[in-house]
């Protein structure tokens, strides 16, 4: 007996089981996406940005590809250089291979295949020539356009990473075009209202601040009453949710009068020592998860990376360009201080928690429902799997110790936390890993073997409980972008 070999990335690809195929292709597989974060530019969205070759939505910005191609001894000009853009594509081209069993393999093969359509050729040296001009050939018409990839992956909802100085004037463009599918929404990311830890870098961020809110920033209160009149402007946009990139939650108590005291000293350009470092960002921080809860936005944390460890690339190229980390700060203590604080002042506003560190999963999974109060289901999330966890066995991890210890059915799924367009397929792979993770217990006899069940189920996590959770202005519902007749637990026709 001839023994049959799997074919990669087939379109059951890790659908093991009768029950997991039944859950993603008729409950999971057409649901809209709801990309509630990511770092997409919104004026690549407003301009309705065509692309020359596939290195610029591909390639450019994605820090993922560079630490890899950088591991197998690829030179910095071909990376984030001056490389021409097919030297650059064909030393990724010919990096890929080296990535197997890194997500980046199936990442890269994925999206080939969505929206593409390459399913007959595996990215390689050989390869690389033919994939490049049959991507570029796409790219050259209209439905290959930022929104044109959007529309074609069925993205509904996309919330971008603002800083509260930004005019956000491409989210007003957008706002006013009829054309626009997608709704295209700010999210509200101070973290440079918190970087205390340079007075001259800082007094430099205060002039922008100060003239974007229209107020002499001459004392801790009127730093507030910016940051205010900048999260009310966010507001009047469409935003509903922050976003902060953190260390850890900084929970150090520190009364006005201290915090006054520190902000005048930075406003002499003396720098603050350690302990008033921190004070000053728990006092900031405070004020700004009492501005969400007033708004009735939700918050997001990440925390935990490690960031900008190579001070040499760092000066050369600047941050963001893959040199992170996972970082170990210990981090139960002050969440749990943070959302007590909040809570007991009732200014707990809907809150979604990210971890870097595995060894946090069932840290978050419990953390979480110290602070659920019956207002919101599922108010405190834990949030999916993040940077460096943002792979199968990450996403299982996560979903192991939600299921475990919290309520998956109450969680709201995935996000691409992407700069590229080309990276929705990470829904795909989030919704399959889901659907096996779900049908192989099906058909071990953990879960009931009932399909629509455990099909609302998934479609919850996939689209409709981050419908329900998020508070956006525009009516969205029903996955009304793509079918009608959708409702939970109904399969997709």
């Amino acid at each position: 007996m001839v023994s049959r070999r799997p074919v990669f990335l087939h379109d059951d690809f890790l659908l093991e089981s009768r029950q997991s195929r039944t859950l993603f292709h008729e409950y999971a597989e057409e649901l809209p996406i709801i990309d509630y974060h990511c770092h997409l530019q919104p004026k690549d969205i407003a301009e309705d940005r065509r692309f020359a070759t596939i290195v610029e939505p591909w390639l450019e910005g994605d820090h993922y590809k560079w630490r890899a191609m950088r591991t197998c001894g690829v030179e910095e000009r071909f990376i984030t250089g001056d490389a021409a853009p097919w030297e650059k594509f064909q030393k990724w081209a010919e990096t890929v291979p080296r990535t197997l069993r890194s997500p980046l393999y199936h990442w890269t093969h994925l999206e080939l295949r969505q929206p593409f359509g390459i399913t007959d050729r595996v990215l390689n040296a050989s390869t690389a020539r033919s994939i490049w001009d049959d991507c570029n050939a796409l790219l050259a018409t209209p439905g290959f356009s930022t929104r044109g990839i959007l529309k074609r992956m069925k993205v509904e909802v996309v919330c971008t990473t603002d800083d509260p100085v930004d005019s956000l004037a491409y989210h007003r463009t957008l706002a006013g075009d009829p054309r626009m599918a997608t709704r295209v929404y700010p999210a509200f990311r101070p973290d440079k209202a918190m970087a205390v830890e340079s007075p001259a870098t800082y007094a430099g961020y205060l002039k922008l601040l100060a003239a974007a809110s229209d107020t002499e920033i001459s004392s801790y209160d009127k730093l507030l009453e910016a940051l205010r009149k900048r999260h009310g402007f966010f507001h009047e946009q469409g935003c509903r949710l922050s976003d902060h990139g953190l260390d850890e939650l900084y929970a150090d108590a520190c009364t006005p009068i201290e915090a006054t005291m520190l902000f005048d000293q930075l406003l002499r350009g003396k720098a603050l020592d350690p302990f008033g470092v921190r004070k000053l960002k728990s006092a900031i921080l405070y004020e700004l998860a009492v501005m969400d809860a007033e708004r009735g936005w939700v918050q997001q944390f990440h925390l935990g990376a490690l960031r900008n460890n190579n001070s040499r690339m760092l000066r050369t190229i600047g941050p963001d360009t893959g040199f992170d980390s996972i970082g170990d700060w210990p981090l139960a203590r002050n969440i749990a201080l943070f959302l007590d604080r909040l809570d007991n002042a009732q200014k707990l506003a809907k809150t979604i928690l990210y971890n870097i560190n595995p060894a946090d999963n069932e840290l978050m999974a419990t953390m979480i429902g110290n602070f659920q109060d019956g207002s919101v289901p599922g108010k405190i999330q834990f949030g999916s799997a993040w940077w460096f966890l943002d792979q199968r066995e990450g996403m299982i991890r996560q979903l192991d110790a939600l299921s475990a210890m919290g309520l998956l059915s109450q969680f709201v799924g995935m996000i691409t936390d992407s700069r590229s367009f080309l990276s929705y397929p990470r829904h795909e792979y989030f919704r399959r890993i889901l659907c096996a993770l779900l049908g192989d217990d099906m058909s071990r006899g953990l879960l009931p073997n009932d399909i629509r069940l455990v099909g609302s189920l998934v479609q919850d996590v996939c689209y409709h409980n981050a419908l329900r959770y998020f508070d956006f202005p525009a009516k969205l519902g029903g996955g009304s972008a793509t079918h009608p007749s959708l409702s939970p637990g109904a399969p997709i026709q």
